[in-house]
């Protein structure tokens, strides 16, 4: 196995010196040095360049978003990053995950050494995923994803509430809509970017599971509502899922679907870790299947490891129809790879195809004929 040279940018020497003695116990990582701020750690990374850098984001000399951009720039890095959580923080760390970063983990003010040898797995399988990240896939997505914000037309944009207040509605007819639900990781915030500012206001209701700490959805949820035409806003317990709202897990809490009368709403609960993971994928997939059945759509996309995977296989199982991304557009072809591998995936598909998917949200049925197969 490969050994990956990880570098460490922050200016707190216990961050240093507790990474570097943690990580370099990890099989399969090797730290080839650190440095206190970026203009120290280009000097030494000229001489060895790292696999993946862990990146700070205040520091002096030069701020940690100033030098992602320039190695976005000119020395395409897979950098992670490692912040505090503050309210500042947070919508600064949305900088970054737009400049090209492919994960984040939150580290706290107090508690510090603690918390960095207890997260140190957590750090390492980022480090590892990261290290598998295909950048020329980020800047592809990207590019893609401000191409269609541009290209909407200036009209303002209802909330879902007005929307669904405008529908005419049959009391039992809810119970045959459909549901969208959509989980991913690493590589996973260009991703849904480049989904979600696709969509009409008259998209079905949508439930995201994104891998992010929880200081961080919020306002991941508020930067991608600024920028699609459908509302999208961090998820809150009962909120009822409805058509051109897509909400989003809390990075603290797990994501359910639950079913009420001729209704859809979600539950968002606490609990223990799922596949490693809260929220986790797979908790919003099976709740999924069991709420809602063939009348769900599954979508797994870009991101390391195999959270959402059992889940997915769940809903195929409930007779949803179930999507993966395929390899060449996912910037870490993980999730969607081990889906695929259990057999719960019903068509994989580009990420250019995915918004059309949702807004056809065909049945598994209804798609296997139109493209000439017999359930």
């Amino acid at each position: 196995m490969a050994v990956v040279k990880a570098f460490i940018v922050d200016d707190s020497a216990v961050v240093r010196q507790v990474l570097t003695e943690q990580l370099n116990g990890i099989a399969g990582i090797t730290v080839i040095g650190s440095a206190r701020d970026p203009i120290f750690a280009l000097a030494q990374m000229e001489k060895a360049w790292p696999d993946v850098i862990v990146l700070d984001i205040e520091m002096p000399r030069m701020d940690g978003i100033t030098f992602l951009r320039q190695l976005m720039r000119d020395h395409p890095t897979p950098v992670i990053i490692c912040s505090t959580l503050t309210e500042k923080g947070a919508e600064v760390t949305m900088q970054a995950m737009n400049a090209g970063a492919v994960d984040i983990i939150a580290k706290p003010k107090v508690g510090l050494r603690q918390f960095l040898e207890e997260s140190v797995t957590l750090l390492g399988d980022a480090i590892k995923g990261a290290s598998c990240a295909r950048l020329d896939r980020f800047g592809a997505a990207r590019r893609a994803a401000t191409a269609a914000v541009a290209a909407m037309p200036a009209t303002p944009k209802l909330t879902a509430e007005a929307v669904e207040a405008a529908r005419s509605i049959k009391p039992l007819a809810l119970t045959t809509e459909r549901v969208i639900a959509i989980g991913t990781s690493t590589g996973g915030t260009q991703a849904l970017e480049y989904v979600l500012t696709r969509l009409p206001r008259t998209a079905p209701g949508i439930v995201v599971v994104q891998h992010m700490p929880g200081q961080f959805t919020a306002a991941f949820a508020a930067r991608l509502n600024g920028l699609c035409d459908i509302e999208v806003r961090e998820a809150r317990n009962g909120d009822r899922v409805i058509a051109g709202l897509a909400l989003i897990a809390p990075g603290t809490d797990h994501l359910l679907l639950r079913r009420s009368g001729a209704q859809y709403r979600v539950e968002v609960k606490n609990g223990p870790l799922v596949s490693r993971h809260r929220p986790s994928v797979d908790v919003l997939f099976r709740s999924t299947a069991q709420a809602a059945g063939a009348n769900a759509v599954g979508i797994i996309m870009t991101g390391m490891g195999d959270d959402g995977a059992r889940g997915m296989l769940e809903m195929h199982d409930a007779g949803a129809f179930t999507i993966a991304q395929d390899e060449a557009t996912c910037i870490v072809y993980g999730m969607p790879k081990e889906a695929v591998k259990l057999g719960g995936v019903d068509t994989i598909v580009g990420l250019s195809q995915i918004p059309n998917l949702i807004m056809q949200a065909p049945s598994r049925q209804s798609y296997l004929r139109g493209n000439g197969n017999h359930p």
